[in-house]
């Protein structure tokens, strides 16, 4: 199956949009704090993000799920920076150090040929994009580079699901698959824990203009993800992620065949040591009960990771090569 992003380069239709989006960022409103800085001067604000996107690593990611990595990795591209500010990020070397990130910045022909390694040298199965929330004119526009080049493998859209739903609407038949949060049900929490005061009404919003586009996951004859929607959630201590009602909403505002992983992998990364609330890794009843909801839910669909995936899944990008070591569990 070819991707659509492909018609839409033949079309023009894909430089129409590249050049729509890099406009925005001249008052920049690509995400949902609408900042209003000139990115195309490099003015920065919340995300300390210029007019240059940030390439902080890029690898054959084989600790997806299996419908994403499959047997030869997800061709991850970690950007710099971040539109949220979660006190426990995993990736907190890359999201919250924005000073070092500045010199991880690239040109679009070279964002286009990471992609192109990651699909020819590497033979990965898609490109994953992770963080990509504050660069999506940039991605686009790389696209532009990349697509004549021979680019033909599904997009996947890694989020946090912070996401203007205007945004969103521009990468419509661009992006194959998304692979969206869902983390939390209060913004009272994602306030405290990732100083974001309209997380729950944005994500959801996101995530139904995802299901919109893409509609429940699709995989091909190997089990490889084609097109569709993937939520993940997050399992936090204390059940400070609202898992009932995100899961509840998922299937009765979304859809009831929604594929859904829950992660296990919590641990007190970054500030969350000095949060007595999030400062130990997730209990043997906190993750029955999650997992317990699945079947209350009729959710089929998916993949849970093991209860102590937080002993594997602790990335680290200083590590020279690559951020992860071998996959981590994922099943159902």
């Amino acid at each position: 199956m070819e991707p659509e992003y492909i018609a839409l380069y033949k079309s023009g239709e894909l430089a129409h949009r590249a050049r729509t989006l890099e406009a925005r960022l001249r008052s920049c409103d690509i995400c949902p704090r609408k900042c209003g800085v000139n990115r195309l001067e490099s003015e920065k604000c919340f995300c300390h993000s210029g007019y240059l996107p940030i390439v902080a690593a890029a690898c054959a990611h084989h600790g997806e799920e299996p419908a994403i990595s499959g047997d030869k990795g997800s061709g991850t591209i970690f950007f710099g920076n971040c539109n949220l500010r979660c006190a426990y990020c995993q990736n907190h070397q890359i999201s919250q150090n924005h000073r070092a990130q500045q010199s991880k910045q690239v040109d679009y022909k070279n964002l286009a040929s990471y992609m192109l390694y990651l699909q020819n040298e590497l033979g990965c199965h898609n490109i994953n994009f992770v963080s990509p929330s504050h660069f999506v004119p940039q991605i686009v526009k790389a696209l532009l580079e990349a697509v004549p080049m021979g680019l033909q493998i599904p997009l996947v859209y890694n989020t946090s699901s912070y996401d203007s739903v205007d945004t969103l609407e521009s990468l419509d038949g661009i992006i194959s698959v998304y692979l969206a949060d869902l983390r939390y049900a209060s913004n009272s929490w994602g306030w405290k824990l990732s100083r974001v005061s309209d997380y729950v009404e944005r994500a959801r919003d996101a995530i139904k203009e995802m299901y919109r586009q893409v509609g429940d996951l699709a995989l091909d004859e190997s089990g490889i993800a084609q097109k569709g929607l993937l939520v993940r959630h997050l399992i936090l201590p204390n059940r400070l992620a609202g898992s009932r009602e995100s899961l509840a909403w998922l299937v009765n505002e979304v859809s009831p065949a929604v594929t859904v992983s829950i992660m296990a992998q919590y641990y007190p990364a970054h500030r969350a040591t000095r949060i007595p609330l999030i400062s130990r890794r997730i209990n043997e009843q906190e993750y029955e009960e999650v997992i317990g909801l699945l079947d209350e839910l009729g959710i089929e669909n998916g993949w849970v990771q093991e209860v102590d995936a937080s002993d594997t899944y602790q990335p680290d990008f200083a590590r020279r090569g690559h951020p992860f070591e071998p996959a981590m569990s994922r099943h159902k």
